[in-house]
This record gives structure tokens, C-alpha cells and sequence, in this order.
């Protein structure tokens, strides 16, 4: 399956019938199916983002984006779950070369999951940071070795600095909390650390990976790395929304084909209202891969080019992913209204979709409200505000 002659994108594609076979189990089990993490390590997927010194691919992140997207319209737990743990391997080659040595010394299969947001507490000692805290949303954490955790850290001016650590599984525990009504198969469980000592080369500055600054960035000669962090981190979530969308627009599609009105005989798909839902709900998706292949592309560019992106296209990068989820949410409510009773019932895939949807355009980074914030700030000449993230 992982034959040099065909790409990723190919190699995937002959994996999704199954993993869609496999949805309800995975919400079932509030878990990805080891089955479909097998086959999509088998497939090169999970290794797209490892540095190619330590047995990855290197892939162009276009390429990997594009494979994400499918998986999760097969299965959206799937998808949400193994690109966000596939992913963290970019993040990590802008850590320190001795923490990656430590990740991937014996192979390129150990997955890094994560709690990024600043709720743990580091506090710096003589050989690196203590750190303690109870972190929520790890999705993924039952596949991982390790575990990227965010916190605050007092500073020598009297604030402080959102820090990520890098942990391995010894020194945290699993508390299983995700009992949720979404994305169910993610096992985003909650983290626990208590008091444990981080040497400092596996911490690095939140605002260094943003900016491309980290002691990591340069280690590896591939344009794929010196794409900043959180373009490739955040991009994830709009990838994985109109994933969901798409497998929502195929299953209303398939709707109609099939379906008739209960009283009257109609058949659905000569119904005006519903296949003028069909038409605009098609003309969303469109405009949100238009956006987000663009900025894929835009990413590339400016790998290839040793590019720092300026403060336009952080701001473009970072709203128009949001944009992307809400025009992806709005695709998908609009089918959802018009599916009928039967799209409630739990073999009925479109209900699964809906709730996945909604759970996933929740994170903060999706949050359009805050992105609309952003964005206006910026073109209005006002200073970023440093509560929107």
C-alpha cells in the first residue's frame, strides 16, 4: 500500500471505504479504531510530517491537507484525531534536536498529542521548568508517547510567557472525561501532571513557534518546516470542518436520490427547496476550498521561498481558516434541515455529521467571532488586541 508509485493522497483513498464502515464503532468505543491508525500508518499518512532523517516522507503539506480532508469526511473522528496527532510532528522539529532525537530515535511511528492552551503552571528551577496542571481536550491521547502541554510562566518583567512543553506518556495520566456530544471518537480526554521536572531544551515559547523563532526551525532543509507553526497547526480545524461538510453534502446528495414525502409520494430530488439547498450548500463548499487550497498554496510559498510571512498574511491566514469553518457549518446546517426525520436516527450518517460539526467549529481557533475581531482590527489600523488568539 505505501508502494513509491503512487502518492499519499491514492494510498488513502483506499482506505476510506473501510474507515467509513468503522464510524459507529468509533463513536461507540469514544476512540479511533486501531484498525484505521494501522492502516493509515501503513499508508505513509501518519509519517507525512516526520523529517525524512528519522524515516518520514516530508510530504507537501497541500498533499497531507488534502488527504486529511477526505478522511474525515469518511469518518470526522478519524480525521480530526490522526491529523491533529500527524501534525504535532511538524511542531515538533522546531523544538530542540535533542528532544526530537528522543521522539523519534527508534522510528518515526510515535505520536505526539496536546493540550496547547495556556492552563498548566511552569516555574522555572535550576535544570529546567516544574510544571503542574490538569489539561482538557488531548484528542488522541490513548495513540501517544508523548504530549505537547501549554502554561504560564512568571517572567523577569512582572508577566508572564505561554510556554509548550514536550512530556512523555510516563509523566502524565489519562483521566477519561470525554463523554461528549460530538466528534465522540477523538478521545480528547483530559491530561493530569503534578509537579514534574521538564528539562529545558524540550520547552520552547509559544511566541517563538509562532514566528518561526524556535531553536528547531533550520534543523531540517525542507520547505515543509519553515512554514511557521501555527499556520500549520491551526489550519487543521478548517481542514477537518469541510471534511465533515463534504461527507454531509454526499449524504444529502444520496438523499435525494432515494427518498420520497411520507403523505404525498414526491419524490425529493424533484423537490425546488431542497435541491436549491443542495446548490448553495454546494456553492460553500466551493468557496471554502477555494480559500483554503489557496492558502495551502500561500503556506508552500513561503517554505520554498525562506519567507517570514508579514503581519497581512498572519492576519489573512489565520481569519480566513475560520471563515472556511463557518462557511463549512453553514453548508451543513442548511442539508441537515432539509434531510428529514430519518436524518435524527443513529444509523442515518447526517446526524453524526451535524453533531461533529458543530463540536469542531467550537474550538477557539474556528471561532469566528474572534477571527471577524481580528481581522477588523487590522484592516480598521487598530493594534491587535493580545486576548484574541
Amino acid at each position: 500500500m505505501s508502494s513509491v508509485n503512487t502518492s499519499l493522497l491514492e494510498r488513502v483513498d483506499t482506505t476510506l471505504a473501510a474507515i467509513a464502515e468503522r464510524a459507529s464503532e468509533c463513536e461507540s468505543a469514544r476512540t479511533v479504531p486501531a484498525e484505521n491508525v494501522a492502516t493509515l500508518q501503513e499508508t505513509g499518512y501518519t509519517r507525512a510530517m516526520v523529517p525524512a532523517r528519522f524515516g518520514g516522507s516530508e510530504e507537501r503539506f497541500s498533499e497531507f491537507s488534502r488527504c486529511s480532508r477526505k478522511i474525515a469526511a469518511a469518518c470526522p473522528s478519524t480525521g480530526w484525531t490522526m491529523h491533529l496527532l500527524s501534525a504535532h510532528a511538524h511542531a515538533l522539529t522546531a523544538f530542540d534536536k535533542r528532544l526530537q532525537e528522543e521522539v523519534w530515535g527508534d522510528g518515526p511511528d510515535n505520536f505526539v498529542c496536546s493540550s496547547v492552551a495556556p492552563i498548566g503552571t511552569f516555574t522555572r528551577a535550576a535544570d529546567g521548568y516544574r510544571l503542574s496542571g490538569r489539561f482538557r481536550f488531548s484528542s488522541g491521547c490513548d495513540y501517544a508517547q508523548w504530549t505537547m502541554l501549554g502554561g504560564y510562566c512568571e517572567n523577569d518583567d512582572g508577566g508572564k510567557d505561554h510556554l509548550l512543553a514536550l512530556v512523555p506518556k510516563e509523566d502524565y495520566r489519562i483521566i477519561d472525561t470525554w463523554y461528549a456530544a460530538g466528534l465522540k471518537g477523538t478521545g480528547s480526554k483530559d491530561l493530569e501532571v503534578d509537579d514534574i521536572l521538564v528539562p529545558e531544551y524540550r520547552v520552547e515559547s509559544f511566541f517563538a513557534l509562532a514566528i518561526g523563532q524556535s531553536r528547531g526551525v533550520g534543523v531540517h532543509d525542507a520547505e515543509l518546516y519553515l512554514i511557521p507553526f501555527m499556520a500549520v497547526f491551526g489550519s487543521g480545524f478548517s481542514t477537518i470542518a469541510l471534511g465533515i461538510a463534504d461527507g454531509m453534502l454526499s449524504s444529502y446528495t444520496d438523499y435525494l436520490k432515494t427518498r420520497t414525502r411520507v403523505f404525498t409520494g414526491a419524490k425529493m430530488h424533484q423537490s425546488m427547496p431542497a435541491y436549491m439547498r443542495l446548490a448553495e450548500a454546494t456553492h460553500d463548499l466551493h468557496a471554502a476550498t477555494l480559500i483554503l487550497e489557496n492558502e495551502w498554496a500561500d503556506f508552500e510559498a513561503h517554505g520554498d521561498e525562506s519567507r517570514a510571512p508579514d503581519l497581512d498574511t498572519q492576519v489573512r491566514w489565520r481569519t480566513n481558516q475560520a471563515y472556511a469553518v463557518k462557511l463549512s457549518l453553514q453548508a451543513v446546517d442548511r442539508l441537515y434541515e432539509a434531510s428529514g426525520g430519518s436524518a435524527a436516527m443513529l444509523n442515518n450518517a447526517a446526524q453524526r455529521y451535524w453533531r461533529d460539526i458543530h463540536v469542531a467549529a467550537a474550538h477557539a481557533y474556528a471561532d469566528y467571532d474572534v477571527a471577524a475581531q481580528i481581522l477588523g482590527r487590522h484592516l480598521s489600523g487598530l493594534p491587535a488586541d493580545p486576548d484574541l488568539l
